[in-house]
């Protein structure tokens, strides 16, 4: 059993700074987190701990009027603003296949005409996986290797999978969906509550996604066995090379009664949906002294018009973020 093969989602979107008072009713500090990814996966010197695996890219996004209606954000002014970004994968090995079957991610900084900037961090699975930090904590524990055989012990994982049922709604959605065929045809959901906040004050509760305007495509099951480890930089790079990549930025009202904390819970379908801005891809790179590599995606960086909810893993990732960001400009 593979430690690549029993990540969820959970992991990909683990921030490492501050610890919210939910957090530290359970026990689970940002240290501890951090600690349970290099033991689960060892330390490559001056690396993230968690998504080391990456690809920079950059670009722009346009936001439209709509959003602007229930958001003050500058986000959605109608200006291009300029964006760095960093597509992952999950996990402290930087050696992972790109043919596993585990999230992939995108995170965004968006450098607004205000000055300020707004980061999103975003899954390709549209739950998460741990409605609290102590099940991202434990799974981490439970996927270490036995020093005995240096694989994960399977009895151990299966003991997790049981005692731990926020873990399993994400973890079938990734049994049952291949990977993306590259970084650029894939969905992206920000997995969390947030809070769009308009001119007069009024609050509107959101979840958003972005869908790619070149499709969604999976790989084959033969794909999944033929195709080298790595391919995912390669193909988006020779992907904007032949023209910008677009997705859709998709913004769903909630209403009242909407789960706002716990990010394993999906929304209603029949909700209301609106586009709200289009994020266009120009150049992709490697990470290695590229715009993205020294950048820390706090999900908790935001613009006036935008703001967390009380979700307890969307607070945690801040300061387990802030904690591996440190460790890394360290060199360590």
């Amino acid at each position: 059993m593979k430690i690549h093969s029993l990540l969820t989602a959970g992991f990909l979107s683990t921030g490492l700074g501050l610890i919210a008072p939910s957090c530290l009713a359970q026990d689970v500090t940002a240290e501890q987190m951090v600690n349970a990814f290099e033991n689960t996966f060892g330390v490559t010197p001056g690396e993230r701990r968690n998504h080391i695996k990456g690809t920079c890219a950059t670009g722009e996004f346009v936001g439209l009027p709509t959003a602007a209606a229930y958001s003050r954000s500058a986000l959605f002014s109608g200006e291009t603003v300029p964006v760095v970004a960093r597509f992952s994968l999950p996990g402290g090995n930087p050696k992972v296949a790109d043919t596993a079957k585990i999230p992939r991610g995108m995170a965004l900084e968006f450098k607004l005409g205000d000055g300020s900037l707004q980061h999103m961090t975003m899954i390709n699975t549209p739950l998460f996986g741990a409605a609290q930090p102590k099940t991202l904590l434990d799974q981490l524990i439970a996927m270490q290797p036995d020093p005995a055989t240096g694989k994960p012990d399977p009895e151990k994982i299966k003991a997790f999978r049981a005692s731990h049922p926020d873990s399993l709604a994400q973890a079938d959605f990734l049994a049952k969906h291949n990977p993306p065929t590259s970084f650029a045809t894939s969905s992206y959901f920000g997995i969390h509550t947030f809070k769009f906040i308009d001119q007069k004050d009024q609050t509107t509760l959101v979840r958003w996604r972005f869908v790619p305007q070149d499709g969604e495509q999976r790989l084959s099951d033969a794909e999944l066995t033929s195709l080298p480890a790595n391919f995912l930089e390669q193909r988006l790079m020779e992907r904007t090379q032949q023209g910008p990549v677009r997705w859709d930025m998709i913004v769903t009202l909630g209403v009242p009664g909407d789960p706002e904390t716990d990010p394993t819970v999906a929304w209603p379908e029949n909700r209301e949906q609106l586009k709200v801005g289009t994020l266009t891809i120009t150049t992709a790179m490697p990470q290695k002294g590229a715009a993205c590599e020294k950048i820390n995606f706090d999900p908790l960086v935001m613009s006036s018009g935008i703001a967390p909810t009380d979700d307890p893993i969307l607070l945690f990732r801040s300061p387990a973020y802030a904690a591996s960001f440190a460790k890394r400009l360290s060199g360590h």
